[in-house]
């Protein structure tokens, strides 16, 4: 039996289904690595919606105590900055691009990161480790701040992210 044309187009008056999960990948350690993950998930619990958070290589830095008041800006070979990488590698550079930074997400009243990751905690919003990452840099639970739900697996994040959006940052 053949379909019609009619079968076969995609019905426009039916609402999309709402988001109700969201589960975001953050991989890197860097201010505009993180902080686009932190806000995602800070926006989601603001709407009422469920969060979690899988912090992997580099982003780890972000929930790493001694660590997560201490992340900067990349300047080298970031294309974003619209310089020469050459520029970015003088001494100095990335702490003043950190700090510039830092200034326009104070007056926007953007927290910083350990704070932010306090808040999403607080919220309800889940924070993960991953535990390839975790052993593979020799680090233990005791590592992070005490926001961090759990230290996790992939196929752990995975089984938890079912019916969510996964959202790579």
């Amino acid at each position: 039996m053949t379909a019609t044309l009619h079968e076969l187009t995609p019905r426009v008056d039916a609402a999309p289904e709402p988001i109700t999960k969201v589960c975001i990948v953050i991989s890197k350690g860097s201010l505009e690595g993180i902080y686009p993950g932190l806000i995602m998930a800070n926006g989601a619990r603001m709407e009422g919606i469920e969060a979690d958070v899988f912090f992997t290589f580099f982003g780890l830095d972000a929930i790493r105590k001694g660590r997560n008041t201490k992340i900067k800006v990349a300047t080298v070979g970031n294309p974003g900055m619209h310089m020469p990488t050459f520029l970015g590698s003088i001494p100095g550079m990335s702490a003043l691009a950190t700090k510039m930074m830092s200034r326009q997400m104070e007056k926007l009243d953007i927290p910083p990161v350990a704070e932010f990751v306090e808040l999403i905690s607080d919220s309800g919003g889940k924070l993960y480790g991953c535990k390839a990452t975790v052993e593979m840099f020799g680090l233990s639970l005791d590592d992070f701040v005490p926001q961090v739900d759990e230290i996790i697996t992939v196929g752990e994040f995975y089984e938890k992210s079912a019916g969510a959006q996964i959202i790579f940052t």
